[in-house]
């Protein structure tokens, strides 16, 4: 079996599968030279002949577990029609929503994204067995922050106003989204993944209250391992509800993931509440990645110690950041790899 598989089980493996959340990306100059050619970061992501190798170009560099596909969580926006650009040094802009759903026009076409489909078909083939290949998503109301404010510039006021004063509005986008993501994940499975993960990069913003975070982020989510867990029963599951640590034990009791991912500041109370009762994921922070040293190795051994003899995938607790040292991402490997 497949290390990361086995550790979604519920086993510990010694030493833990590793991989790193954007792991393929501007840190490589190898990525570097095929972004170059695409100036548009859609269709980069839309185009095999680029996504493929750039997703195994970190598996021949460092020999990580996994290799996750290149592609980006506002592809679902596109596929439902809403304008999507990149734009060099400013990031996603899409063109924003208003609170009438009738005004929204938004149909999912999953033709516009049947390329990712062809990618995980490629990269699998490409592979090794014993290697672990990662789709993903964003979460409902991770995009709904994009679709709903445009761009991130203003910590997403407009969808916090909302969930405040029109949250049937936002529960109509979420429910949407919930199901045309489930269809996304159900078809990245049939075509070479292994296992999914939802990355909720922004669920830290509704953390601070109970109620609005069930609501907008654990019953999407729980919808959305529903449909999946009906189309693909054995359907492996990571969930990544950035900066909710204090809601994280209800959010996989509720959602049914089969793992869950910590970010890089989580307290070390909450991590000692956690490990053994489920599958951890994470949690080194990326900027001490960039450090490397003595640094990189005393928070390596924190994390290993911490979760040794519990199924632990060690990864960074954000994605990887583009100037992080190509040797300070072999230290870590070594230094995990010899761990015992």
């Amino acid at each position: 079996m497949k290390k990361l598989m086995a550790v979604l089980q519920g086993h510990s493996v010694n030493p833990p599968p590793l991989w790193l959340m954007r792991q393929a990306g501007r840190y490589l100059p190898e990525y570097r030279a095929i972004r170059e050619k695409a100036p548009n970061f859609i269709q980069f992501c839309l185009t095999p002949d680029m996504a493929v190798p750039v997703t195994l170009q970190p598996i021949h560099r460092f020999d990580f577990d996994a290799a996750i596909i290149f592609a980006d969580i506002l592809l679902i926006p596109h596929a439902l029609g809403q304008r999507v650009e990149f734009l060099k040094g400013e990031g996603p802009q899409l063109t924003p929503l208003d609170a009438n759903p009738q005004h929204w026009r938004l149909a999912y076409d999953d033709k516009k994204i049947m390329p990712v489909f062809e990618s995980l078909l490629a990269v699998r083939q490409q592979l090794s067995p014993e290697k672990t290949l990662i789709g993903f998503a964003g979460a409902p109301f991770t995009v709904a922050c994009y679709m709903v404010d445009g761009h991130s510039k203003n910590k997403f006021e407009k969808t916090m106003q909302w969930a405040q004063h029109q949250p049937h509005v936002l529960d109509d986008l979420l429910n949407m989204l919930a199901d045309v993501t489930a269809l996304y994940l159900i078809a990245q499975l049939k075509n070479g993944a292994d296992v999914v993960q939802l990355f909720e990069s922004w669920a830290g913003l509704l953390a601070h209250d109970a109620a609005a975070f069930e609501r907008f982020v654990i019953k999407p989510t729980q919808k959305i391992v529903s449909i999946v867990r009906h189309h693909k029963p054995d359907a492996a599951i990571i969930g990544f509800p950035r900066l909710a640590h204090e809601r994280l034990e209800d959010f996989v009791a509720q959602t049914g993931v089969n793992a869950v991912g910590l970010s890089s500041d989580v307290p070390s109370l909450v991590v000692e509440k956690l490990c053994g009762k489920f599958p951890l994921q994470g949690w080194l922070p990326p900027e001490v990645l960039v450090q490397g040293g003595q640094a990189l190795q005393d928070n390596v051994n924190h994390i290993l110690d911490t979760m040794r003899g519990k199924p632990h995938i060690f990864n960074l607790g954000h994605g990887i950041t583009p100037e992080t040292p190509i040797e300070h991402v072999q230290q870590l490997v070594k230094q995990v790899r010899e761990f015992s």
